[in-house]
C-alpha cells in the first residue's frame, strides 16, 4: 500500500467519534424544540415530563444492571440529577424569551467555566489557555448580547441561561468525580429520574400549574425524553475510549447546529451577534488546548530506532 505523506493523510473517525457527532447534531436541535414547546407549557412541568420519560426509557435500556443497585449508585445519580435539574430548568426557563440559537451559544460558556470550578473545588489551577479562552468567551458574550445589554443589562432569560452554565459545569465535575466508582447504567437511570421528579415537584413551588393538553408539549416532551436517554447513554459509552478534550471539541458543534436550526426556523442574529457567537465557539476550543512539553533532543541512535519500524510497516502493507 502506498503511503501518503503525514500532512495529506485523510481524517479517520472512530465509531465513538461518529456517534458523538451524531448526538451533537440532535442536541443542537433540542434548543429550538424546547423554545417552541415553551409556548404551550411551563418550564418546570416540561423538564419533569422530558426527564421522567428519559428515565423510564433508561430503565428499559439498563434493566439488566438495575438489580445490583447500590447506595453509592443512588447517591451519585441523585447528586448529578440535581445538577441536571438546575441546569436544564434554568435553561428551559430562559428559552421562554431567548432565541434558541442565542441560548445554545450562551450555554456553551460552561466549557471555559469548568476549569475555574475545578480550581475552586480541587485547587487545580487552570492553564494559561483557559484564561485566554475565558477572556474570548466574555468578549463573545458582550457581542452576542448586543450593545443594548451593556447599557440596560441582560434580560431575565439571558441571566437564567448564564446561571444554568454553573450547574451544567457542576454536573461534568461530578461525573468526573464518580467515574470508575459507580455503574454508569444505574447512575444514568437515577440521575434522569431524579431530575424529572424534582421538575414535577417544582411546578407548584414556582406557581406554574398544569398546562392545558397540547400535542405540541406532549409530543415534544416524549421525543426529547427519548433523545435525552439516547444522548446520555451514547456519551457514557463513547467517552470510555475518547479523551475529554476530544469529546469537548466535538461538543463545540452543538451551538453551531442550534444556530443552523434556528436560522432555518427564522432566527436572524445581527452581524455583531454572529461574531460574538463565533468567539464563544473559539473560546471553547482554545480553553481545551494543552501545550505540549518540549521533547528531549533526539540522538542519531533514537532516530534510527524510530525509522526502522516505520520502514518495515510500509513493506508489510
Amino acid at each position: 500500500m502506498k503511503h501518503t505523506p503525514g500532512r495529506f493523510r485523510s481524517i479517520s473517525l472512530s465509531r465513538q467519534e461518529i456517534a458523538l457527532i451524531a448526538i451533537t447534531t440532535v442536541w443542537g436541535g433540542t434548543f429550538l424544540a424546547v423554545h417552541v414547546a415553551m409556548r404551550h407549557s411551563g418550564p418546570m412541568f416540561f423538564v419533569g415530563l422530558r426527564f421522567v420519560v428519559a428515565g423510564l426509557l433508561a430503565c428499559i435500556l439498563f434493566r439488566r444492571v438495575l438489580r445490583g443497585m447500590t447506595w453509592k449508585d443512588v447517591c451519585a445519580g441523585a447528586a448529578i440529577g440535581v445538577m441536571i435539574f438546575f441546569g436544564y430548568g434554568l435553561q428551559t426557563y430562559g428559552l421562554q424569551t431567548v432565541k434558541s440559537s442565542t441560548s445554545a451559544f450562551l450555554t456553551a460558556l460552561y466549557v471555559p467555566m469548568v476549569p475555574f470550578l475545578q480550581w475552586a473545588v480541587f485547587r487545580k489551577r487552570p492553564g494559561a489557555m483557559t484564561f485566554i479562552g475565558a477572556a474570548l468567551a466574555f468578549v463573545g458574550l458582550v457581542l452576542l448580547a448586543g450593545p443594548a445589554a451593556v447599557r440596560v443589562g441582560l434580560g431575565p432569560g439571558e441571566i437564567a441561561t448564564l446561571v444554568s452554565t454553573v450547574p451544567i459545569a457542576g454536573e461534568i465535575i461530578l461525573i468526573s468525580l464518580f467515574a470508575g466508582k459507580v455503574n454508569l447504567g444505574r447512575v444514568t437511570v437515577v440521575q434522569l429520574l431524579v431530575c424529572g421528579v424534582i421538575g414535577f415537584i417544582a411546578v407548584p413551588v414556582v406557581g406554574e400549574g398544569i398546562p392545558s393538553f397540547s400535542w405540541v408539549w406532549a409530543a415534544t416532551g416524549v421525543g426529547l425524553g427519548a433523545a435525552s436517554c439516547v444522548i446520555q447513554a451514547t456519551m457514557n459509552w463513547a467517552q470510555k475510549s475518547i479523551s475529554p478534550t476530544r469529546a469537548t471539541i466535538i461538543y463545540t458543534g452543538e451551538p453551531v447546529w442550534a444556530g443552523i436550526f434556528g436560522r432555518l426556523a427564522g432566527d436572524r442574529l445581527p452581524g455583531v451577534a454572529i461574531v460574538g457567537a463565533v468567539l464563544i465557539v473559539v473560546s471553547v476550543l482554545v480553553s481545551e488546548i494543552r501545550p505540549r512539553s518540549n521533547p528531549r533532543p533526539r540522538t542519531p541512535k533514537d532516530t534510527m530506532a524510530v525509522a526502522l519500524p516505520r520502514t518495515e510497516q510500509g513493506l508489510h502493507e
